[in-house]
């Protein structure tokens, strides 16, 4: 891929899941100066955060399933196979917190916890 970004082992996205999307959009717009807009045809409403009209993050509501959880940010890092990486964190140790599912027009992800308890979202993007 010509995207540094989007090769197996980098970082390539930041998330807010947060119980007040509003007041993050507010804090974080004002804070860093992001435009943020609201992303169309999602299946549930997500703000794409913009820095000089790049894509630098999302924003969400905390899911159902994680309620309860306090706001965090997450980080993503590219791989080359999103079901292949997550068993093999589990041979090493570590544990899958979201199975591997989804995500419509973007690629296929889950969660891990390495041995030490760190999360982190491991994504393979979809062929565009």
């Amino acid at each position: 891929m010509s995207d540094p970004m989007k090769q197996h082992g980098a970082f390539s996205w930041n998330e807010l899941m947060t119980t007040d999307v509003s007041a993050a959009k507010t804090f974080y717009g004002k804070l860093l100066g992001w435009t943020l807009e609201e992303m169309e045809n999602s299946e549930m409403p997500y703000t794409i955060a913009k820095a000089d009209d790049k894509e630098v993050a999302g924003l969400m509501a905390t899911p159902p399933e994680a309620a309860g959880m306090p706001p965090v940010w997450g980080a993503y890092v590219t791989v080359d196979d999103v079901d292949a990486r997550a068993k093999q964190a589990e041979d090493l140790g570590g544990k899958l917190l979201l199975a591997a599912r989804n995500i419509p027009d973007v690629g296929r992800f889950c969660v891990i916890q390495d041995p030490q308890g760190a999360a982190l979202t491991l994504i393979t993007y979809a062929n565009k």
